[in-house]
């Protein structure tokens, strides 16, 4: 989730987030070419769609538009159409607070259920959901002019986006704004997109490695207790601080778990076989908003 200053860039951002995930394998590629074909959108000439799909659906979209469903036999909705892919929901706050909390299931389980007179559907949902959101309603630029929101009215707009479906998010991160500086920046200063490509795909190779044996191709799939046991828990040492927040109740079970995928993507594409301490605290802190 990112939450934001405007013209901060995070829709450009989120947009180029597909562009260094690797491009899908056999088995992903049918599964995503099958949904777009289901819902009528298969590109011209029907071949196999490689790229992770992106879908960013507008804040007036209703809980079918985002999960699925219509007339007869229901369809897939913008949530499965970005199985694999990523789904953007800019200006989340603004979304119908039911239709947010739909893709509460399909964020745990990776698919959605739908049920109509006749008959029930089911659909492959696993995707990366970035949110985007200002820190309040009147969204002015900070240091530009004065807020004009009372605290109340900032915490009910933010207030929006339950407890239950931040509680699905990975990473919390507060983008600032850009300055005349970076605008005019010489281009190619910062790292291309091709060097980020390469870097999540050794560390999508180390994990698809490592995971073989489970059935598993990437962290996020790995249940809770594998992570838990041996020989893939983490000496206590390294999750003191992991057990301390979940003991006084600032992390809940599925964040504990959460942290810990986190810990193991930071360390993939870090290049190294297993988290450590620092890798633990680094995923507290993004999963808080605290890191950054």
């Amino acid at each position: 989730m990112m939450c934001h200053n405007p013209v901060s860039g995070k829709t450009m951002l989120a947009e180029r987030l597909p562009s260094v995930l690797p491009e899908l394998d056999d088995d992903a590629a049918m599964e995503v070419s099958a949904l777009h074909s289901i819902a009528g959108l298969m590109p011209p000439g029907g071949q196999l769609i490689r790229r992770p799909p992106f879908q960013a659906p507008h804040h007036t979209a209703t809980v079918p538009a985002l999960v699925g469903g219509g007339s007869g036999l229901a369809r897939p909705g913008a949530v499965s159409l970005a199985h694999r892919g990523v789904l953007f929901l800019d200006e989340a706050p603004e979304f119908g607070k039911g239709a947010l909390d739909a893709l509460r299931q399909p964020l745990e389980h990776g698919l959605v259920r739908l049920a109509r007179s006749r008959g029930a559907a089911e659909y492959p949902a696993r995707v990366q959901l970035v949110l985007a959101a200002n820190p309040c309603p009147c969204a002015k630029p900070s240091g530009v002019v004065t807020c004009e929101c009372s605290p109340l009215t900032r915490r009910r707009y933010l207030g929006r986006l339950s407890g239950p479906l931040l509680d699905r998010i990975d990473v919390q991160v507060t983008v600032q704004p850009i300055r005349a500086a970076e605008l005019t920046e010489v281009a190619g200063a910062g790292e291309c997109s091709a060097a980020v490509a390469a870097r999540v795909a050794a560390a999508r190779a180390a994990a698809a490695a490592r995971w073989s044996g489970l059935g598993r191709r990437i962290n996020a799939e790995l249940p809770g207790p594998v992570l838990r046991r041996a020989p893939w828990c983490l000496p206590a040492r390294d999750t003191r601080e992991l057990r301390a927040r979940l003991d006084a109740g600032s992390l809940s079970a599925r964040g504990f778990d959460r942290v810990l995928r986190l810990a193991w993507t930071i360390a993939d594409l870090d290049g190294r076989d297993r988290p450590d301490a620092d890798d633990v605290r680094e995923a507290i802190g993004l999963r808080t908003g605290e890191a950054l």
